[in-house]
Formats: C-alpha cells, structure tokens, sequence
C-alpha cells in the first residue's frame, strides 16, 4: 500500500467528509465515551484483537468493574485472567494483560503511559495497540492502522478492491499521508477510518451508496476493478484444529479451582495425537501449568 494521496487537497477533503460522518453516525461504543480512560481502552484494544465488538462489550463490562485499574488486575493471580477471558479467545491475551498490568503498577505508578515507546514495552503490546492507546486515550498524533483502514485506504486512495499483505511502513506511510495536521482531528480520522471499514466499506458487501467518500473512490471511480494482487493465507477452519482442542482443554481448566488430570483431558478429544499437540502447546504458552495431578491454570 504504498501510495501517497493525489494532492493535499484530496487527504484534506477524506479527512473532513469522514470526521464529519463519524461525528454524525458512530457507533455508540463504550470505549469511544467521555472519560472511559487510558485502562479501559487498553483492555478494550486488548479484547478487540480478532473477537467480534458484540462478543467484548459485555465481558469488557464484566472486567473493567472487577479490574477498574491496573493494580486490581494487578493483585490477583494470572488464572483469574484467565478464567475471567472465558470465550473471548486466544487466552494468551489474559496472560499478557494481567502482565502489562503488573509492569504498569510497578513502573509507572498504575496509570497507563501515553508514550510510545512506553508502551510498546509492556508485555503483549504491539505497534498497533500502542498507537491505539496514545491516540484515542491521550490524543496524541499518531496513524494507527487496522484491517478496516487498510480496506478504506486500499480503495479510496489506491483503487484496489482489497488491501495487500499488510506492510507495517507502507501502511503506516499511506495513513499519516491522509492524517490531518490537528492532534484532535487526527484521532477523530483514526477512528472514523476504522468506522467506515467495519459498517459501510466493509470487506464482501460494501454499501458504497452510503459512503461518505464514495466522490473520492478511486476504486470506485475505477468501476470497481476486481483485485488480482496477494492475498494473505487463509486461516483453517475452526472445526476440527488445534485451535478447537485448545479451547476445550482451556475451558477444562477453567471450569475448576483444582488440578485436572490426564484422564479427564484424555475424554476431551477422540485424537490423542492432536490432544497431545494442543496440550504440548498451551504448556509452552504458559496457560497450561504441570501439577503433580495433571495441569492447572497459571498461579
């Protein structure tokens, strides 16, 4: 995605049509509500990763008015993460927040730092998630890019139906191009570029009647030429992979306070290849901890 707007007036003109359509149509999101906090929208970016907006919202209630700050989460045991993350998915995340809680408690005084390299240095925090939190917790301007803008910017600017494999300069490149020059408007433009992706340019049926820059849409202008570029490699279904026997093992342990043994594992999956595969791997992500009765959740 390396490409640069046409001209400054055409980053303007996107930037302003898109600010101006989220302020009018956004989705009335916990985390976008004044005074949410730097805690709340870290543990929302947190549970955002690759789960639905409807699947967080109420297990992020659930967290936040039991773990209001970071030292809550802080004083209690990783398996609390991980019983409380239940079907969220890839429960490492739980282990990687309750870390970052740690680090934040005892390095910055339990308040979430707004720089960068800050939090790029806490535990289970990417580029991404650490550009989310300094724009959208603390205003700093920073591109922050995700599936949903790579999509609008893939079409919008460079006429493609879809986005490449995604390039973390390229990317960033092509969104600080269309990112206003005000720390309030960027943040604003950070978040309306992600709305458009997830509710009108969305990936298969995109309502191009509705978009606020459709007058703007190369792809568009183009007569929405089909993509013919790389695509990233699809991930294997659910059913039947060690993703599934993972959760099932996962959702074993969570069920109880006491060890579970090999034999109850045992009845959890036909494989016992596969079982012992998933379980190999959950040890060596630290959610699966050896017991002198069989395994239990990370103390």
């Amino acid at each position: 995605m390396n490409v640069t707007p046409s001209a400054p007036v055409k980053a303007a003109s996107v930037s302003a049509a898109l600010n101006s359509w989220f302020v009018a149509n956004a989705r009335d999101l916990p985390w976008r509500r004044d005074g949410f906090g730097a805690w709340g929208i870290l543990v929302s970016e947190f549970m955002l990763q690759q789960t639905p907006v409807s699947r967080v919202i109420p297990r992020l209630e659930e967290w936040l008015a039991r773990w209001p700050t970071p030292a809550s989460l802080a004083a209690v045991p990783p398996s609390e993460a991980v019983r409380a993350w239940s079907s969220l998915g890839y429960p490492r995340r739980a282990l990687w927040l309750h870390a970052a809680a740690v680090q934040i408690t005892q390095l910055h005084d339990g308040v979430v730092p707004s720089d960068l390299d800050d939090l790029l240095a806490l535990t289970g925090i990417g580029d991404y998630t650490a550009r989310a939190v300094a724009a959208f917790a603390y205003g700093h301007r920073h591109p922050v890019v995700d599936t949903n803008t790579r999509r609008v910017i893939a079409r919008a600017i460079m006429g493609a139906g879809e986005p490449s494999p995604p390039s973390r300069g390229r990317d960033l490149d092509a969104m600080g191009a269309l990112l206003p020059q005000s720390a309030q408007e960027a943040a604003l433009f950070n978040a309306a570029i992600m709305e458009l992706g997830a509710v009108v340019c969305t990936s298969r049926s995109p309502h191009c009647s509705l978009c606020p820059i459709r007058n703007d849409c190369a792809w568009r202008a183009a007569a929405y030429p089909e993509y013919t570029g790389t695509r990233k490699t699809a991930q294997k279904k659910f059913e039947g992979s060690d993703r599934q026997v993972r959760g099932l093992i996962m959702a074993e342990l969570r069920s109880t306070h006491r060890s579970v043994t090999d034999a109850e594992i045992a009845t959890l999956w036909p494989d016992a290849a596969q079982l012992e595969r998933a379980l190999a791997s959950l040890v060596a992500d630290g959610l699966a901890v050896p017991a002198p009765e069989g395994y239990t959740l990370p103390a």
